[in-house]
């Protein structure tokens, strides 16, 4: 199912989230469309279900004062709603349907992590929007009964929505990375010089990955760098992708009109747009050493680092 970010963008502007959910995602109908009024703790609820996917069931959600409820409530209505479905997606709304929070629960070792994702109309919901294409679901990928796993539909909402937010925990396990990746990197014999290409290549990389998530490389492949780290080891072999594929994307893909690039860059690259900035000219540390080697694993770490955090600027209404 191709998923048309300004179609999606359309339908959650005006908070749809049933045909969101069947007729974009690929979600099933639900089994009930009654709305159903229950008690939580003294206080009441709505909850009416607007799509379900393999036992896993998305409900919406209205308190009886309009608003949305705080943390504690929140949780106190999954464990409630668990009941009925164990694996759930609880959308909270308020009465004029002007602001939504998804409520997903990680469970991990007997323990519960909350998840909470914003949605306000009017929010350009670019983030949102790379969120919700992970839940795509195409009708081929269900077997001869037209079934699919629900342990592969809970993936997918782990994929999108167990995201943390870019805090002091990323800063401090990026240093922890930064420092295992120049220890991966050789040729190199100046330690000083060592740690300054690491954060060249960090920043490149970081610049790289935050324009994916954008939707601005190779047509909206939002996987694109760990993609192509794939594609480098099925066409040139492990521990290629540095040599193979980054260097040429750094110096030809963004550094070079399409024009002026080679034709082993076209084929290798896909659509890559010219960035006329310096951050991929070759550095000078890349013209003094010419053998500079760094295994495949550094990257996989490091996208895998990545993954774990939303790359987005603010898009709520009045952010940066």
């Amino acid at each position: 199912m191709a998923f048309s970010f300004n179609r999606v963008r359309q339908i959650l502007q005006n908070f749809d989230f049933k045909t969101l959910f069947i007729e974009e995602l690929g979600w099933s109908q639900p089994s009930t469309n009654k709305s159903v009024l229950f008690i939580n703790n003294g206080s009441e609820f709505t909850r009416k279900q607007v799509a379900e996917l393999s036992g896993v069931a998305v409900f919406e959600i209205l308190s009886q004062d309009g608003k949305i409820p705080d943390s504690k409530t929140r949780a106190a209505v999954y464990k409630e709603l668990s009941k009925i479905h164990h694996e759930n997606l609880l959308i909270f709304l308020d009465i004029n349907r002007s602001q939504s929070l998804w409520y997903w629960v990680k469970r991990e070792k007997n323990k519960n992590y909350p998840r909470d994702h914003f949605y306000f109309r009017g929010q350009p919901g670019d983030l949102f929007l790379s969120k919700l294409s992970t839940m795509v679901v195409d009708i081929s990928e269900f077997d001869e009964a037209g079934h699919l796993p629900v342990t592969e539909v809970a993936r997918r909402l782990k994929q999108a929505l167990d995201i943390e937010r870019v805090t002091k925990k990323f800063y401090k396990e990026f240093q922890e990375q930064h420092s295992a990746f120049l220890e991966l990197i050789s040729g190199i014999e100046d330690d000083r010089q060592r740690h300054w290409y690491a954060s060249v290549l960090l920043n490149r990389l970081m610049f790289i990955y935050f324009l994916q998530k954008k939707g601005f490389i190779d047509n909206n492949d939002q996987t694109y760098l760990q993609d192509k780290l794939q594609e480098s080891k099925n066409r040139f072999g492990s521990d290629q992708y540095y040599s193979r594929f980054l260097k040429i994307l750094f110096f030809e893909g963004f550094a070079k009109p399409e024009g002026e690039r080679s034709q082993e860059a076209r084929q290798i690259l896909g659509n890559i747009k010219y960035l006329n900035g310096g951050l991929f000219l070759p550095h000078q540390i890349e013209n003094s050493n010419a053998d500079i080697h760094i295994p495949d694993m550094a990257f996989e770490n490091l996208f895998a680092l990545f993954q774990g955090y939303s790359w987005n600027l603010n898009d709520t209404p009045g952010g940066g």
